[in-house]
């Protein structure tokens, strides 16, 4: 029996996300690249009359995504989300790619998703008694993605 050589796992040291070709930075913290599809449910009877429960695949839902960074003097999120909040959507509409860096910088795994708007932006939570980093919070609805690398 040959073994398989073991693949290590990934890394995570930071996650960069560009849109539209154009790198917006690199964030500590990005959840939410997954989908999901409803399940459908129904009664059926088998060849032998019997009751059955069938389970069906339905919609696909994509998972919103969100990433934190720490909070700089770039305006780029909010800019964004304030053409929502000013309801110009196809202006708001971008497709992109978040790409997952390993300790050395090196792309490691990406992602593209497509017609996405930003559809929550929360701003940090300030304890003066605190050591860190304030982070600022960007929720991305999309219509799609897929994992290119």
């Amino acid at each position: 029996m040959t073994a398989t050589p073991r693949k290590d796992p990934l890394v995570a040291a930071y996650f960069s996300v560009e849109f539209q070709g154009k790198v917006v930075g690199a964030f500590r913290e990005c959840t939410g690249l997954g989908s999901e599809s409803q399940v459908v449910e129904y009664k059926a009877t088998d060849a032998q009359g019997r009751p059955v429960m069938i389970r069906e695949p339905g919609t696909m839902k994509y998972n919103d995504i969100v990433l934190k960074r720490g909070i700089t003097n770039d305006m780029d999120m909010w800019t964004w989300r304030r053409d929502v909040e000013e309801g110009k959507i196809d202006d708001a509409r971008k497709s992109g790619t978040i790409t997952l860096h390993n300790q050395k910088g090196e792309p490691v795994a990406r992602w593209e998703f497509t017609r996405a708007w930003p559809s929550k932006l929360n701003g940090p939570t300030y304890d003066a008694k605190s050591n860190e980093v304030a982070v600022e919070e960007l929720t991305i609805t999309h219509e799609g993605y897929k994992r290119v690398q």
